[in-house]
Formats: structure tokens, C-alpha cells, sequence
């Protein structure tokens, strides 16, 4: 039976009394559909039909898709204002309340503040993301990621990582929980993915993950990170599609290959490891469950219920939703998901309503006044502190930093971004910045064509491929350039998600042949391993975002304005040599 006066409850008696009510009035459904997280699409917030849904489903919490801040804090307080029992409302704030509503402010990437020194920016990252996600009614946050970055390949983990060493991201991961708790005392914070992603390359959307880590080399990194934050009383985990064999092997002695599962679906690291042997008493919640790592392991009717059953309380997602509660139902009809499995689930998630006094009209309908908070001027400055702070030299074995504007002045500039894959490219708005910044520094700015941006000058045109792989001599070249700067902004997602760096077309004069004919400069605006594609560029720096602020610091310290602060995790080498010269 759940301890809801012990840690991360702390209930009191009046607490658990209404724990206690709630449960026992309750019928069958009720108790079902609290176990789900449910997505609702904005925009457009029709009351009675909000209210049709929590009354055939009971839903036990809510996560949106798209709105501005208006709109959102409309649908999340209507939603409070009709469920029977109050919901969770949960946010995911990776790089700050842009995670929450497009008004949201980015302060840093999680690589970012792992680069700077001590914890406050994480903290910040933290408590702008807790203030502006509590502005819109949210009570629970799906951060902070706590992956250990081992595997400089995973471009998924990559920038949402605090780092590759376990104490780093322990640090960072409670100062980013004290962040969330100065904004608000009663929002939850998840650590994410259980048992932990980062050491290979495949992504839980397309593939079950597996952590091949050794037992003792998990207990070293991932287990070390978990089980500090669970003694320090972490509210909630989330679990990823992600298997663990050698653990599962050693908890169960003979398992087959068959029959090693995902986390989610795993009795033995979920309720053996997580719940008995690390002791966490908190709530423990599935990663979305239209991931091909979950769906692609089990028939849907067996996943729903037995990611209940092997100990998750709470189901993240649904796919049909009368459906999935109905798979739930049956299993406990059968006899496979117990009494005893619903109860314990069910009490633990009133539990955290309780312990974030979910109870309190004033604590889930936040004062309009407070979206005042999102975008705000301070929360920006907390943007500005990151960038200066974090933004790193990986290297300059060849001296060519600083560049003074006023003695070389033109730049050869090749922008790399991710490849389009929409017909309405126009252009990419973060490369126009970046000349803009560059152009406010004092410099003189020639950008190297694109073969997408020629195909909006020119449309469709062989003409097009030509121009690109023009070269002009390299005489001529270096009489009219002092330098080169290659940015690359280079992120996916999903299916894209493995990148690398893409030139935009084959041969292309963006590739670096100018390298050892002028200084040349390298400049990350995501991720932090791409310099496994351009390890001859002597000069690189990771400014870590596609944000104007962290595109002016980056340009501040390339000028000798400012000093560079960060300091590089051993993965931007990419586990080679070459990336060193």
C-alpha cells in the first residue's frame, strides 16, 4: 500500500481523508480514467463539449497541442472548472516556458547550462519555465530531463542532457527542481526517461530503446542519478521505451531475449528495481504511448493495461480513448490487472493532487493577471545571463580568435540549416539573423548561396545546381575575404531526428574548401556534435541555440567583446582525433 505521509507525499490526516473520499466514492471508470493523461488539440474551447468528455472518460490529467497563452489558459481553467476531481495540467519545459506557449521565453538548452559554471542558470531555466507554465494552469512538469549523455551520436538526448558525468547532471537536475519550486510551490517535476536514454543512437519514436550499459555501469551513471534525486523526495518519474537487458537479466535469472520489454511494459526494473529496490514512493508515469518503442512491442490491447500492471500509475496518451480504458477494464474484469494494482495507482495519484493541493480553487485556477509573466523582460535577461555564461569555445588551435571587425572586416558566410520539408519554405528567418547580428557588429557580409534559397530567388532551374557548384578563384577569394563563418542550425525530430550536417546540394561551394585559405570559424546554434562533419575547421564555437541573444553573445565573443565561459563536454570530439586540430 502507498505511504502517503512519507516522501514525496508528506500528506497530513486532513490530506489523506480526502484521499480516502475521493477513492471510495468512486466507481470502476472513474478509477480508470484517472490513470490517463489525455492530449486535447487547440485551437477552440468548447465548454460543453469539455465537459461531455470528463464525464464519459474521467480523465486524471490533461496535456494540450498548440494555442497561444489565451487560448490555453481558457481551455486548461475550463477544464478544472468541470472535472469532478482536480487534474493534473502538465507542461514540458525543456528550454524554459517556450515549452509551454509560443509566447514562452527560451532561456538555455539543458547542454547549455551543463557548460557554465555552477547551477544558477539551471535553476533559472527552472523557475521561468514553473512561473510562466503555472501562469497557464499547469501544476505538473515534465522536466527535468536526466539522461546521462554518453553517446555522442544520440542527436535525441543531445542538447537536452545536462552532460555525460552523472554528478553533473544530478547537480543541474536539483537546481532546475528548486527553479520550479521557487515559481511554484505546487507543481510536480518529473525526471525523465527511465532507466535512462543517452547511450545509443536510436529514438524511442521509431524503435524500443535499448540501455546496453553493464549493471555496474548503469548504477554508475543512470542508477546514481535516480536514486540521489529519490532521496531528496522526486515527486515523479517518467519512463521511457527504453530496455535495460543486463538488469533485466540479472533480475530475472533465464529470461529470453523474447521477452525483455521496455520499461514501460517491464514488472521487474519498474516494480523490482524502481519501486522495492530503489524505493521511489512516488508517481511513475509511461513516455508517450503512440511511440513505435511501445506500440511496436506489444499488441495495444496487452500494452495499455500491462504498463499498469507492471507498475506505471498513470498512461500517458491515448489512442482510441474508450478503446484504451476498455483494455483496461477487461484486465481487471480477467483478473490480470488486480485490485490491489488499481488501488495502489489510484491512491498514489490522488495522493499527488493532495500534496499539491490540487484541492484549492485558487492553486488551479492561477489569476489571469499572472500570464503577464510569460515573455516578460526578466525572465528574457535570464536568457542573456545563459548565453553569456555558457556559450563555449571548443577550440582555436589556430589562433584565429578574436576577429576585429574594424581590421577584417568581410565575411564569407555559409549558413547551414535543417533541410526544408515544407513547400512554403521562403527562407530561414534564423539565417537572417544572424547577418543582421553580424552586420551590427561592423562587418561586411557576403553569404554563400543555398540550393534552397536559389530555388525561391529563381524557381526550379538547372541553373540553380550550377551556381552552386561555382568557385571562383581562390586568389580572387582571399583578396576579398578575411575570414569564414559556417553556422549551422542543424535539429530534428522524430523520424529526422538522427541528423547530421546537410549540405544543400552535392558538391556544393557551402562545403569548407575555403577552409585553409582564410581563418575559418565553426559555430553551433543546437547541437553540440557537429563537428564529426566539419573536424577540419580549426576554430569552433557552441552557442548552443538559434536565438538572436545567443547569436549576438557568440558574435560578442568572436570579436573579443566578451570572454568565452562555457567549457566543453569531452563529447563534442565525437570520440576522435582529427576534431582536436
Amino acid at each position: 500500500m502507498v505511504d502517503l505521509k512519507a516522501n514525496p507525499f508528506n500528506l497530513n490526516d486532513e490530506q489523506i481523508k480526502w484521499v480516502e473520499d475521493t477513492y471510495n466514492s468512486m466507481s470502476l471508470d472513474e478509477k480508470i480514467g484517472q490513470l490517463f493523461v489525455l492530449l486535447k488539440e487547440i485551437p477552440g474551447v468548447n465548454e460543453e463539449l469539455i465537459k461531455g468528455t470528463l464525464d464519459q472518460f474521467h480523465q486524471g490529467g490533461l496535456r494540450w497541442q498548440g494555442g497561444d497563452k489565451e487560448t490555453v489558459y481558457l481551455q486548461n481553467t475550463t477544464y478544472q472548472k468541470n472535472s469532478k476531481v482536480p487534474l493534473f495540467v502538465a507542461a514540458n519545459c525543456d528550454d524554459g516556458g517556450i515549452g509551454a506557449v509560443p509566447e514562452g521565453t527560451f532561456v538555455a538548452t539543458a547542454a547549455e547550462c551543463g557548460a557554465g559554471e555552477g547551477t544558477e542558470n539551471a535553476y533559472n531555466l527552472g523557475y521561468v519555465s514553473g512561473k510562466e507554465a503555472s501562469a497557464i494552469g499547469c501544476n505538473w512538469m515534465f522536466n527535468p530531463v536526466v539522461d546521462v549523455y554518453k553517446n555522442w551520436r544520440n542527436t535525441i538526448v543531445n542538447t537536452r542532457s545536462f552532460g555525460s558525468e552523472a554528478d553533473k547532471v544530478i547537480d543541474n537536475a536539483r537546481a532546475y527542481i528548486k527553479g520550479v519550486k521557487a515559481a511554484n510551490p505546487n507543481m510536480a517535476c518529473t525526471a525523465k526517461h527511465f532507466p535512462g536514454d543517452g547511450v545509443e543512437e536510436l529514438d524511442q519514436h521509431l524503435v524500443m530503446g535499448v540501455n546496453n550499459l553493464s549493471v555496474d555501469e548503469w548504477e554508475e551513471s543512470f542508477g546514481k542519478v535516480y536514486r540521489t534525486l529519490i532521496d531528496e523526495g522526486l515527486e515523479a518519474i517518467m519512463v521511457g521505451h527504453i530496455a535495460l537487458p543486463e538488469m533485466s537479466r540479472k533480475l530475472v535469472p533465464g529470461i529470453e531475449d523474447k521477452d525483455i520489454k521496455p520499461a514501460t511494459l517491464s514488472k521487474e526494473l519498474l516494480t523490482d528495481l524502481l519501486r522495492e529496490d530503489m524505493n521511489f514512493n512516488g508517481l511513475v508515469i509511461t513516455d508517450a504511448s503512440h511511440m513505435v518503442g511501445m506500440s511496436a512491442t506489444s499488441k495495444r490491447c496487452d500494452a495499455v493495461p500491462g504498463a499498469i500492471i507492471a507498475g506505471c500509475d498513470m498512461f500517458l496518451f491515448a489512442n482510441d480513448i474508450a478503446e484504451d480504458m476498455a483494455y483496461v477494464r477487461k484486465a481487471y474484469e480477467d483478473g490480470l490487472l488486480t485490485e490491489e494494482r488499481l488501488e495502489e495507482a489510484v491512491r498514489r495519484i490522488l495522493g499527488m493532487k493532495a500534496h499539491l493541493n490540487l484541492t484549492d480553487e485558487s492553486v488551479i485556477i492561477p489569476d489571469k493577471k499572472e500570464l503577464d509573466n510569460i515573455g516578460c523582460e526578466a525572465h528574457r535577461e535570464c536568457a542573456k545571463k545563459a548565453a553569456d555564461e555558457c556559450i563555449t569555445l571548443v577550440k582555436d588551435t589556430y589562433k584565429n580568435l578574436p576577429v576585429n571587425p574594424d581590421e577584417k572586416k568581410r565575411v564569407f558566410l555559409v549558413y547551414v540549416g535543417s533541410t526544408p520539408t515544407t513547400k512554403g519554405y521562403t527562407g530561414d528567418p534564423v539565417k537572417k539573423v544572424v547577418i543582421e547580428e553580424l552586420e551590427n557588429a561592423g562587418f561586411e557580409v557576403d553569404v554563400c548561396p543555398s540550393y534552397y534559397d536559389l530555388e525561391v530567388e529563381n524557381g526550379v532551374s538547372p541553373m540553380n545546381f550550377v551556381k552552386m557548384l561555382n568557385h571562383e578563384p581562390r586568389q580572387a577569394f582571399i583578396d576579398t575575404h578575411d575570414f569564414a563563418l559556417v553556422v549551422i542550425n542543424v535539429k530534428g525530430y522524430a523520424q529526422e531526428n538522427e541528423v547530421r550536417v546537410r549540405w544543400s546540394c552535392n558538391h556544393s561551394c557551402e562545403l569548407p574548401w575555403y577552409n585553409e585559405e582564410v581563418p575559418t570559424i565553426g559555430m553551433s546554434l543546437n547541437y553540440t556534435n557537429h563537428l564529426i562533419d566539419v573536424p577540419q575547421l580549426h576554430t569552433f564555437i557552441n552557442a548552443y541555440a538559434p536565438k538572436r541573444e545567443h547569436i549576438r553573445a557568440a558574435i560578442e565573443k568572436m570579436t573579443g567583446k566578451s570572454e568565452f565561459k562555457g567549457t566543453a563536454d569531452e563529447t563534442v570530439f565525437c570520440g576522435r582525433w582529427d576534431t582536436r586540430l
